[in-house]
């Protein structure tokens, strides 16, 4: 009679041994690397997701009992099931939505301005209190995007960041240097969305 077994076992000993090189490999990696940073995160591009993954590292922080603020730069007429959700944790979050909608919806340049404004001098309390373990400053790229506020202030903020504190900017059309000083950037893609292939609004639970 033929042991079909042994083909098996075979494999399972190759895999055994690669994943114990890999292993092996992986530790020797991470020995090296820094223990502890705070991170210049930016989710940018024309895919749907980049606030969507900023609020879920916010709800990871809570997880942890660490401080988190938000400001939203472009949301405030509406509130979100993020804001909702976030909202019920008083100590370890403060959210603030201080925009005024969409740019097509407001036509309002001059209060677009002023409210961006506000929303960073916002956001600057946040990023020099040491006290916040993550800033989210949600579509901020938006505003950055239409001039609303100077590229240089933010830059300028980032570079002198506390050290241990994490940034978050979301919104599409991230500007180069933005990126460049970054130290995690991911751009999300779109290949379909219900909107533009089947006339669908945006729906409670997934988009707001």
């Amino acid at each position: 009679m033929t042991d079909k077994s042994q083909p098996d076992v075979d494999i399972n000993a190759r895999h055994d041994e690669k994943m114990k090189k890999i292993k092996a490999a992986r530790d020797k990696m991470m020995a090296q690397k820094i223990d502890k940073k705070g991170l210049i995160i930016v989710h940018t591009g024309k895919g749907k997701g980049k606030s969507s993954s900023a609020f879920g590292m916010a709800m990871r922080c809570v997880g942890h009992d660490m401080k988190v603020g938000v400001v939203q730069f472009i949301k405030g007429g509406w509130e979100t099931g993020e804001a909702k959700l976030l909202k019920k944790f008083p100590d370890l979050c403060e959210f603030h939505a201080m925009g005024a909608g969409f740019t097509w919806e407001t036509q309002n340049r001059a209060q677009d301005v002023a409210l961006a404004r506000e929303a960073w001098n916002k956001a600057l309390e946040m990023l020099r209190d040491p006290s916040f373990s993550m800033v989210i400053l949600d579509e901020i790229n938006i505003v950055l995007r239409y001039d609303f506020l100077p590229l240089d202030d933010v830059l300028d903020a980032l570079s002198n960041k506390l050290p241990d504190q994490h940034i978050v900017l979301t919104g599409r059309n991230a500007p180069d240097t933005l990126i460049e000083a970054a130290d995690l950037v991911t751009e999300m893609t779109m290949i379909k969305h219900p909107f533009r292939e089947q006339g669908i609004k945006a729906q409670i639970g997934v988009e707001f």
